[in-house]
């Protein structure tokens, strides 16, 4: 199954290449970043590079703070991914 951003960011908070990347990570974590860029075999760096933008857009979600702290208090929403299936499939999105 694939997944779409609920928010598009116009233009992207974060660079989907490694300089935006490491740009939007505070100093240890661009290291660990750069650090498993450079340690990756060809046919890995892309995934390095998507899990790095991943940590970089949460890391500059404005809403973070909130969502952290709703997280760790227990309110975050949830719902399962039988329900996130059946409302991709009423919107006319594809489900896999």
């Amino acid at each position: 199954m694939t997944a779409q951003p609920i928010h598009h960011h116009e233009p992207e908070r974060v660079p989907r290449n490694a300089n935006g990347i490491a740009e939007a990570l505070d100093g240890p974590r661009r290291v660990e970043f750069y650090r498993q860029l450079l340690a990756a075999a060809p046919e890995e760096a892309e995934g390095v590079l998507i899990h790095w933008w991943c940590e970089a857009m949460l890391d500059t979600d404005p809403a973070g703070d909130r969502l952290t702290a709703a997280a760790l208090d227990g309110t975050l929403r949830t719902t399962t991914v039988e329900d996130l299936m059946a409302r991709r499939r009423q919107a006319g999105g594809p489900v896999e």
